[in-house]
């Protein structure tokens, strides 16, 4: 079994990641794919383009975006999907979701993980 991880994408890649998966609905800036090293791009579980631009153009605080990610994701039939393909990820090996955010406190990270409800 192996275990859960979570970084910034422009962190150096290392064996231990594993499989690596972009939780980022856009493409991190400055890397290119090699340098990525990205298995699967998980866009659907990111959220929406309308609330990225709003939060990220300051007319959303972050407990407004929070709220309003958590209502997409309970709303998404993705995640669920998704969640599955990490846990048949895991039983095969390390997984690392990785993230472009300089601050994933007040990132859509935090919402992701307690929705995933794993480590």
């Amino acid at each position: 079994m192996g275990n859960l991880f979570w970084k910034r994408v422009y962190e150096p890649v290392t064996q231990d990641d594993g499989f690596r998966i972009l939780i980022d609905r856009l493409w991190p800036r400055g890397l290119n794919k090699e340098k990525a090293d990205i298995d699967y791009w998980a866009k659907s579980i990111t959220p929406s383009q309308e609330l990225r631009q709003k939060y990220h153009k300051g007319e959303l605080g972050f407990e407004i975006f929070a709220k309003k990610y958590e209502d997409e994701l309970n709303s998404n039939h993705n995640i669920l999907d998704f969640k599955l393909k990490i846990a048949e990820l895991l039983q095969k090996g390390n997984v690392t979701l990785v993230y472009a955010s300089k601050t994933p406190e007040i990132s859509h990270i935090p919402i992701l993980k307690n929705k995933l409800e794993l480590p």
